[in-house]
């Protein structure tokens, strides 16, 4: 790329910021990207890479270092407490990665950063998009951080900056949707734990769902639903989802809490993705229920695949990047609405509902085609 044009600013280093980043450079292009907090700053949250983003990240150069620093999961599987309903098998899926990856965020995060910063890009942290004006073809964006506030020219901005997205604010772009009734507990933590650690375990109990998964260094992921917790659910409190919630016979057993949060679930989709010259990524575009562990890996896949279109539109030909924006749009809907029906299936709470869809669950689980289907679709292959 020619280095009059000017740069394109990346709003938010997340798992997608990140990954446009370094897809724009390998191409040549001229990067900025900023994040408006400290650098450490982000705890870890999505912790699962699915097997279509794994070759997606391939293009990147960091899929063999992820792969070292995560555990390999070949299967999901969903149980009432201690009877098995159903068992999602990834091992048939196409492709060099039939399975699906735990690894917390910020080891996702710290790998793409290195990756970037080979590419000689340093994330700018602690700054913040403050307000954009239009001037002549390009856009000029003002920036604050600790360093002082500047005003600079960039041809293009990309929000990849989450749920609260100034980039979204800036564009006027709407996003409708709303929140699920239930509250969210998750916490990292170390425990004694009876099953084994090649599996992702979902339990739907009458207190509610819980799921269960492992991650680096004999440490567990949980995920509940839970009635009014506190925000930083302690080691107590955790006790009690396994001992309702887990097998009866051997619930596991809570030996350190690592941090824990509460939070809320929303459903959103933006109306655009493209507006102008600004262009929404991942959680900025689209937010939906972690069912699945969907979230991280929709964003990297708009990222990744956002490069080649924009580098066409930057050279004046905006067919492909409309082409992307209208294909990544049918994919969110697509994964909104998944996610949306396992979230509403998976929280149910009338004893005669929960006993048809535990029954529905072991009937499709005796169907291996059915079995195939869902995991291609938690995959990421189908959409």
């Amino acid at each position: 790329m020619s280095a009059n044009v000017s740069p394109t600013l990346i709003v938010g280093a997340g798992p997608t910021g990140l990954s446009l980043a370094i897809a724009l450079r390998q191409r040549g292009a001229r990067v900025i990207i900023i994040d408006r907090q400290k650098q450490g700053a982000n705890t870890s949250r999505a912790a699962v890479i699915h097997a279509q983003t794994l070759e997606v990240l391939e293009r990147l150069g960091v899929t063999a270092k992820l792969l070292k620093e995560g555990i390999i999961v070949p299967r999901f599987r969903v149980r009432d407490r201690d009877r098995l309903l159903l068992d999602i098998d990834f091992g048939a899926l196409p492709g060099r990665h039939p399975f699906t990856l735990m690894l917390p965020q910020d080891k996702t995060e710290a790998i793409l950063r290195s990756r970037l910063q080979h590419l000689g890009v340093e994330v700018q942290w602690a700054t913040e998009l403050d307000t954009v004006v239009q001037q002549g073809d390009q856009l000029v964006a003002h920036l604050k951080s600790p360093a002082g506030n500047i005003d600079m020219p960039v041809s293009w901005i990309v929000g990849c900056d989450g749920l609260n997205s100034k980039v979204r604010e800036a564009a006027d772009i709407a996003f409708a949707g709303g929140t699920y009734a239930e509250d969210f507990v998750l916490a990292d933590v170390e425990m004694s734990w009876p099953l084994a650690r090649s599996e992702v375990d979902l339990f739907f109990a009458p207190q509610g769902l819980m799921v269960v998964a492992p991650l680096p260094h004999d440490r567990y992921r949980i995920v509940a639903t839970a009635s009014k917790p506190p925000q930083q659910p302690d080691m107590s409190f955790i006790q009690r989802l396994l001992d309702e919630r887990a097998p009866p016979s051997e619930p596991g057993r809570i030996n350190n809490v690592i941090w824990s949060s509460r939070f809320h679930v929303h459903h959103r989709l933006a109306s655009s993705v493209v507006s102008g010259n600004f262009i929404l990524c991942g959680d900025a575009a689209h937010v939906h229920s972690p069912a699945g562990g969907q979230g991280m890996n929709t964003g990297i896949q708009d990222a990744v695949s956002l490069a080649d279109p924009l580098l066409h539109a930057m050279k004046g030909d905006r067919s492909q990047l409309l082409g992307w924006a209208d294909a990544r749009q049918k994919v969110a809907r697509s994964v909104v609405r998944l996610t949306d029906r396992m979230t509403r299936v998976a929280t149910l709470r009338s004893p005669t509902a929960c006993t048809v869809r535990n029954g529905l669950l072991s009937r499709i689980g005796c169907i291996p085609s059915a079995r195939n289907a869902i995991a291609r679709r938690i995959a990421g292959l189908d959409y």
